[in-house]
């Protein structure tokens, strides 16, 4: 399917989609560690209000940016919007100058290490033991603890 998107940077931290957030990070806690220190970009259909997409971009230093948080709603999945994300993302990065993209996600997570890869980022790391260090509860995902996170970069 073509959706014909509108993505915006939300100014206004009562706007921010939380329950599109939770898809892509397991709690609130987590999603605040990050959120003040980032920019927050919805994706919606053309002449709807209703977020179907978020994605949060945290600048680590001039030359690097890091996606913090990158999600699609449910029923829009598996139709090239994440991808219609990810191109966005390039633009901004290279409007700020920036030179890599960062992003981590579990190393088990196949789906979106091979999503990642299609787009063009490559295996560039691992953060050994980042769910446990970084969570209070244990995460299980698909019958499989969290431990490890792979980070994958791209240049612009």
């Amino acid at each position: 399917m073509n959706y014909d998107l509108q993505i915006e940077k939300i100014t206004s931290k009562e706007n921010i989609p939380f329950e599109l957030l939770l898809l892509a990070d397991e709690t609130l806690e987590a999603i605040g560690k990050y959120i003040n220190a980032s920019d927050v970009y919805v994706a919606k259909q053309t002449g709807s209000t209703n977020p179907i997409a978020v994605f949060v971009l945290q600048l680590l230093n001039p030359a690097e940016i890091e996606i913090k948080n990158i999600a699609v709603a449910t029923g829009f999945q598996r139709n090239g919007i994440g991808s219609c994300l990810i191109e966005r993302i390039q633009q901004i990065a290279k409007q700020l100058g920036c030179v890599t993209i960062w992003v981590g996600t579990p190393d088990c997570a196949t789906r979106e290490i091979s999503f990642y890869e299609r787009n063009g980022f490559k295996k560039a790391g691992f953060k050994k033991n980042f769910f446990i260090d970084n969570y209070i509860e244990p995460i299980f995902d698909n019958g499989v603890l969290l431990k490890d996170m792979v980070m994958l970069s791209m240049e612009v």
